[in-house]
């Protein structure tokens, strides 16, 4: 079956060489493709790794990177010649087949095509001899050889059977070539595929290649067209990662690794939806429809639970269910539900310690998520609970998958109180959840959601924000009755100012924002104060209807309009450390989430921390 087999870079992970073969075999990966430099500091002789890959059960896919072969100075290409036997011998004791040989860059290198395949001609013959092969690959900054036609045109005119193509998704779509004609390639010349994604970004090739690659699914790139020609073109090698990503190479490497193997999972899957003859296997099962957010649960404690109980009623929610056996209660207001579990470490704290979502079959995304290296959670059950499947997502946030309606479904282990789930203030459902991710895992977190969930990743944005940058990224169903707003600060330094670490909210959907902000206003929820400076500038930017922009004035609602839609929202303080809620209406079908106005927000929640942290 072609690209049954998955493979992943050393150079793709954090740590030593010995570190790297543990994660990618954790991980499930089949092979790995040996850079250079892993090996020339790693203790263990070539023959030492060739063991310990096999003790780990990963085939040694491919050694690289053998840079600037060609030369137009005898002397020197004498000595790369002296210098690829050596590499054969080493290559020989690895245990690997395949050697990656990358288009020169140097001043030296060979500009004449036919000349150029004849040294690679030499080299093959060379490889061949020995029972190795040669894969060539076009570096998109290549001196001459830049595009994988030109270098597909080396290797025809070379024809020698241990010469072909290493085909890299990075070097192809950052020149925004066609990947189409890889088609017509013949399958025996692919000798190597390497998959990479990457944000759009206008800068040297160089510098974007080798600090802001990304794994397939968390970029900008059309991986799935990419690597369906390579697939339709008869490629029957392993699909390998090579990544180059400041961040990943910092990060836990088996978290990296998980994360990478995930990105294959999901990569497959998508070519395989548009191509069923190209599946690369049996795939997990499709990820079952989504309806909406069943509960958020937070997770506060005992010092902390009391005033969150009092903001859930001043939001017109009521106290309608106890857990069975669990600190836990169950607070509604027309279809919004949030769970508050008291059994949080720190007694001043809170967090959204989880999410649920509807689905049309619990079990089936559970077992998605497994299959898409999702980790499952043990979780503690008493006689008769409903038994819920949870998955971690990135940044440890519980994922439940759940049936509301379903009539032994986890509504039943919260004997009723009594009280009614009225209308209260007229919230109607949770609109999103917004969870602000730690730096390193915010790729990953859109990659989970999207891969796990079935979600689909909308463009990214960016904001100044009082205290740095952040970006924001949304991941949300077809018919966004799931929505989640994902965020991260770019960069932390300094203390001065009081922070917010990670801040997290739930937004509450409303069909008039001024009538339940008056309403929540009535019962005493601790609003945000919204400066007159904002509705000045509001006014000069949009020129609202005189007496609604009062209204906005008065009751600090924030106001956005985008594509004919307007998107109106209010904001409690900061609760518990870092959690805050959210009063939001959407008109005339707004798909965004308010970012424009979040330094305005975030601004406000400073002043009131301050505030409360002066007062006697």
């Amino acid at each position: 079956m072609p690209g049954e087999r998955c493979a992943i870079a050393t150079v793709c992970l954090s740590g030593t060489l010995e570190d790297k073969l543990a994660a990618a075999a954790t991980a499930g990966f089949d092979g790995i493709e040996v850079f250079e430099p892993d090996l020339v500091a790693a203790p263990m002789p070539p023959a030492e790794v060739r063991l310990r890959c096999a003790d780990l059960g990963l085939r040694i896919e491919l050694y690289q990177p053998f840079r600037d072969f060609d030369s137009t100075d005898p002397t020197r290409y004498a000595a790369n010649l002296r210098r690829a036997e050596r590499k054969f011998d080493l290559m020989a004791e690895l245990g690997a087949d395949t050697v990656l040989v990358c288009s020169s860059v140097a001043p030296d290198a060979v500009a004449d095509l036919n000349r150029l395949a004849e040294q690679l001609r030499e080299l093959a013959e060379r490889a061949g001899a020995r029972g190795l092969r040669v894969a060539y690959e076009a570096l998109a900054w290549g001196r001459w050889v830049h595009t994988y036609r030109r270098s597909w045109d080396v290797v025809a005119r070379a024809g020698h059977p241990a010469l072909g193509l290493c085909l890299d998704s990075f070097h192809v779509l950052s020149r925004d070539d066609d990947p189409a004609p890889i088609a017509a390639i013949p399958a025996e010349k692919l000798f190597f595929l390497q998959l990479a994604d990457a944000p759009r970004l206008a800068m040297d090739v160089l510098r974007w290649s080798r600090h802001h690659r990304l794994f397939p699914g968390q970029g900008s790139f059309d991986l799935v067209t990419f690597t369906e020609s390579v697939l339709a073109a008869g490629y029957e090698g392993p699909l390998s990662l090579e990544v180059f990503n400041d961040v990943f190479r910092q990060a836990d490497p088996v978290r990296t690794a998980v994360d990478a193997r995930r990105s294959l999972l999901a990569l497959t899957e998508s070519v395989a939806a548009r191509r069923p003859d190209l599946a690369t296997g049996p795939g997990a099962p499709p990820a079952p429809e989504l309806s909406g957010h069943a509960f958020a649960e937070l997770s506060v404690g005992h010092a902390a639970q009391p005033r969150f109980a009092g903001l859930l009623a001043a939001l017109g929610f009521a106290r309608t269910g106890r857990h069975r056996s669990k600190p836990v209660e169950l607070w509604e207001q027309g279809e919004a539900r949030v769970l508050l579990n008291a059994s949080a470490d720190r007694p001043d704290r809170a967090e959204i310690g989880a999410v649920a979502v509807e689905s049309a079959d619990p079990p089936g995304s559970a077992r998605r998520a497994e299959l898409l290296c999702a980790p499952v959670l043990p979780r503690t059950r008493g006689p008769g609970e409903a038994d819920l499947a949870a998955v971690a997502a990135p940044d440890g946030t519980s994922v439940f998958f759940c049936r509301t309606s379903a009539e032994a479904g986890w509504r039943a282990d919260f004997p009723p109180t009594g009280a009614s789930a009225g209308a209260g203030a007229g919230i109607t459902g949770i609109d999103h959840i917004a969870l602000t991710q730690p730096f390193d895992y915010f790729d990953e977190a859109a990659l989970f959601y999207g891969a796990v969930l079935g979600l689909r990743a909308h463009p990214e944005a960016e904001f100044a924000a009082p205290f740095g940058l952040m970006r924001s990224r949304a991941v949300t169903d077809e018919a966004r009755r799931v929505r989640l707003a994902l965020s991260v600060a770019l960069l932390r330094r300094g203390e001065w100012a009081p922070g917010v670490t990670d801040p997290q909210c739930v937004a509450f959907a409303t069909d008039d924002l001024c009538a339940t902000v008056r309403a929540v206003r009535e019962l005493g929820a601790p609003l945000l104060a919204i400066p007159d400076n904002y509705y000045d500038d509001l006014d000069a930017r949009f020129a609202p209807e005189p007496r609604r922009l009062a209204a906005m004035r008065e009751l600090g609602v924030l106001y956005d309009r985008n594509g004919g839609g307007e998107y109106l929202q209010a904001s409690t303080e900061l609760l518990g450390g870092r959690v805050f809620f959210l009063l939001v209406q959407r008109v005339g079908g707004y798909g965004g989430y308010g970012w424009a106005d979040a330094p305005v927000r975030m601004a406000a929640h400073r002043r009131r921390r301050i505030t409360r942290s002066n007062t006697p």
